[in-house]
């Protein structure tokens, strides 16, 4: 493994050393953030963690309400209900306690006088055996109740992921301001050099209006850079979940934190198999399809359930009435349903069978996701090394070109040439930094381990 590897190696006490120093003025009220503060920020704030949070709590609720097939169901009713239908007013005088000798006089049981009957009921049903439908139903529940779960813990990985990316898209895009500004200023001493130089006649007026194009060009640079840092700003803020006009400091540096990967190639294809919440959600689909099966044939069973009643009838809504109960135990059996029952238990089968599939390809993809992301890896960290020596070399090979410019010894050309040479290697230097710092945050994502507290973050 290598030492870990920091842009401030290729810098010069004269020169690039305050790289990694977050630039610019510092803003009024300003708060310091570090990288695992950010990723705290986000994972509270972020609506996409709100999201998986109810997705989870949602749930949760579904296990509850399957539970329910379970419990007793009690239900209370009260109707009123007026009428001289000869059967109404025959069951509720008898419903009431109200019936006399009188009322089995032919006329009054032929056409009797309308009444009125207030009833109040209390039911309550219990199934005693449903073919285990209901311990199913829950199992199936607890299923996406876990896929749920995964959900979020994908949600996180992917909030902390471009939270790094974004959080170190600040400090590249302010490093690559301090670049274009450090690249104006030493266009600016080289102008004054060769306006010296041509007042001394030991050149022409053609290399001074070179290098004034040249720092125009520059200049230009600057500009864009500027522009970049302030759009990198707004989209850390929106991965974070606050406002865009909302100001941080940043104190976590951009540097390379490891070097080489950890560990092989088969040992992080392993964690992934073992770890990645889409391996594990593919799994939970399959038996969910499973459960979502052996519920449906569990309607081709007969269903037994309790039932118990209480009423209390009368004839106005104050007065004293009859009180009544009942129990009953019915069996309840749906022998022909138009090929419903069939038809839930083949597409539970085949539900099955496309889960299984998907999980086949989950499993090829992130495998595929994490050779990716172990050879970006290894390709960033070996990028990093030629950078930074690249970028030293570049100040040196600079420093010595304008002190042959100043002497009179080399062109104008060259020294642009020079010019333009050195600030590409600075910021090729600053992007193989970055892109090896979010490489190995990708590699411990594919594997499924990032999270808020892993290393990279912390």
């Amino acid at each position: 493994m290598s030492s870990p590897l920091r842009i401030a190696r290729f810098g010069t006490p004269a020169g690039f050393l305050t790289i990694l120093a977050l630039v610019g003025p510092p803003l009024l009220a300003q708060e310091t953030l570090t990288l695992r503060q950010a990723v705290d920020l986000a994972l509270h704030s972020n609506p996409l963690a709100a999201a998986a949070d109810a997705g989870e709590k949602e749930a949760e609720a579904r296990i509850h309400q399957a539970h329910s097939g379970s419990l007793p169901h009690v239900q209370f009713s009260e109707s009123l209900q007026r009428g001289n239908n000869p059967v109404f007013v025959f069951s509720s005088l008898l419903t009431q306690h109200q019936f006399s000798e009188a009322n089995f006089a032919i006329g009054t049981l032929n056409r009797p006088d309308a009444i009125d009957n207030h009833q109040s009921q209390l039911t309550i049903e219990q199934v005693v055996f449903d073919a285990r439908q209901t311990n199913r139903s829950v199992e199936a529940a607890r299923f996406t109740r876990q896929m749920a779960g995964e959900a979020t813990r994908l949600s996180h990985s992917d909030i902390t992921l471009n939270v790094l990316r974004t959080y170190f898209g600040v400090t590249l895009a302010e490093n690559n301001l301090e670049v274009a500004r450090q690249s104006v200023d030493s266009a600016g001493a080289d102008l004054e050099r060769a306006e010296s130089i041509y007042e001394s006649g030991r050149s022409t007026r053609a290399d001074v209006l070179a290098l004034r194009v040249h720092l125009a060009a520059i200049e230009e640079q600057q500009i864009r850079a500027s522009n970049d840092v302030a759009v990198a700003r707004a989209t850390l803020n929106d991965a974070l979940g606050v406002g865009l006009d909302r100001t941080f400091e940043l104190t976590t540096p951009l540097e390379s934190s490891a070097g080489e990967p950890e560990l092989t190639l088969e040992e992080y294809r392993r964690l992934a198999a073992e770890d990645r919440p889409e391996m594990r959600q593919a799994e939970l689909a399959q038996r969910l399809a499973r459960a979502q099966q052996q519920i449906a044939g569990a309607t081709y069973w007969p269903q037994v359930a309790f039932q118990g009643m209480v009423e209390s009838d009368r004839q106005n809504f104050l007065s004293k009435g009859g009180a009544n109960w009942l129990t009953a135990v019915t069996l309840r059996w749906n022998l022909w349903n138009g090929g419903e029952t069939k038809a839930r238990v083949e597409q539970a089968r085949f539900a099955e069978s496309h889960a299984e599939a998907l999980r086949k390809r989950a499993d090829s993809a992130i495998h595929l996701e994490v050779l990716k992301a172990y050879l970006a890896l290894r390709a960033a960290a070996q990028r990093v090394e030629v950078a930074s020596a690249a970028a030293g070399e570049a100040e040196e090979a600079h420093r010595i070109i304008q002190n042959r410019h100043q002497a009179g010894l080399i062109t104008v050309t060259e020294l642009l040439r020079s010019e333009v040479a050195l600030a590409a290697a600075r910021t090729l230097c600053l992007a193989a930094v970055y892109d090896h710092r979010i490489a190995a945050a990708a590699l411990e994502y594919a594997a499924g381990t990032l999270a808020a507290d892993s290393a990279l973050v912390n």
